[in-house]
């Protein structure tokens, strides 16, 4: 991995998300695509989950989230034929796309909420 990517994706779990406006007339081709997509990636080395959503209060919205162990494996799955197919959804979009990846150093689950009302 060159010092660049290294630069741009952190030590850590990483957490991808892209949410697109995929015009009504394409969304069903967007979420098929997706879904596939989905579920293969859910077995990839690396991935802890991958999910697909679609907007509640609005309806173009369609939104895929990754987790991945580290930055090496989302690096491995971005570089796949697997993603390639999530690029050509992101070029149906309206508009571009809002992408992100964020690393987490830490998470919690219900012991924060615990701790919080203990102390409140």
């Amino acid at each position: 991995m060159s010092q660049q990517q290294d630069d741009l994706i952190e030590r850590g779990r990483v957490r991808s998300t892209i949410r697109m406006l995929i015009p009504l007339n394409k969304q069903s081709e967007a979420l098929e695509i997706l879904s596939v997509v989905s579920g293969q990636v859910q077995f990839e080395p690396g991935c802890i989950s991958s999910r697909l959503y679609r907007g509640a209060d609005e309806m173009r919205a369609i939104m895929i989230e990754d987790h991945w162990e580290n930055n090496q494996d989302i690096l491995h799955h971005l570089q796949s034929d697997t993603y390639q197919r999530v690029l050509l959804v992101m070029e149906m979009a309206e508009e571009p796309p809002d992408i992100r990846f964020d690393t987490i150093a830490r998470s919690g689950g219900v012991e924060v909420i615990e701790n919080a009302r203990k102390q409140g």
